[in-house]
């Protein structure tokens, strides 16, 4: 069965292609020891079936410990063509605040071979989301500032007024090699301060204007 994200308002919908962009915060890059971006971003992939929601479901390599990157992340809300000129926050229908775990050892084995980062990003529950807010309901915001709380203890703050590609631009690049469709999703890059995460931490994603605030089980 196809997984589905609820959007307030809406109720429950599909997920499609998830996009993630890396690297997106200078700070994030620089603390892994990575080339902060220049020109365009970093894109890598996330199945469908790695969503799952705050309050618990399916975890694979559920013994190891993660890297938690919280993050905003977009919900498209129309196709958009391949090569369209005229795309930003009008084809995005909801933001909502999610969890991209990282198996960070293995990513770094990867990338030393030179290997893609698959088995690193996307696997079941690798990707954790809040529920959505229309975009409808934000009074046409285009700048988000959140939160990242695990167990009880401040370990990220973001705005993405300090992202280095900034929604529109981010859109725009994706659609210039891949059409977007309705119910894709984009995780649109991680602040500094990633860290360690297992199994029954206990976590909260906190919006800050609009507040929202989401409890959650890994």
């Amino acid at each position: 069965m196809q997984p589905t994200v609820s959007i307030e308002g809406f109720g429950s919908t599909a997920v499609g292609t998830i996009y993630a962009i890396g690297r997106n915060y200078s700070e994030h890059a620089l603390e892994l020891g990575n080339a902060v971006p220049v020109g365009e971003p970093v894109v890598f992939l996330k199945a469908p079936s790695s969503v799952r929601t705050l309050a618990g479901g399916a975890l694979a390599f559920a013994s190891e410990t993660f890297h938690f990157e919280a993050e905003l992340v977009l919900r498209i809300g129309q196709n958009v063509a391949l090569g369209s000129k005229n795309v930003g926050w009008s084809s995005v229908a909801g933001i909502a605040l999610g969890l991209d775990l990282t198996r960070r050892e293995k990513q770094n084995e990867l990338k030393s071979k030179g290997l893609p980062w698959t088995l690193a990003k996307s696997f079941a529950g690798s990707s954790l989301i809040s529920p959505f807010i229309q975009t409808s309901e934000l009074g046409g915001q285009d700048f988000f500032q959140f939160k990242l709380l695990v167990d009880g203890k401040m370990r990220q703050q973001g705005d993405t007024r300090q992202m280095i590609f900034d929604v529109p631009s981010i859109l725009q690049y994706l659609s210039s090699f891949n059409s977007l469709l309705t119910g894709d999703l984009v995780f649109t890059g991680t602040p500094a301060g990633v860290g360690a995460i297992c199994k029954g931490d206990h976590f909260s994603l906190e919006l800050t204007e609009p507040h929202r605030k989401w409890d959650g089980t890994l």
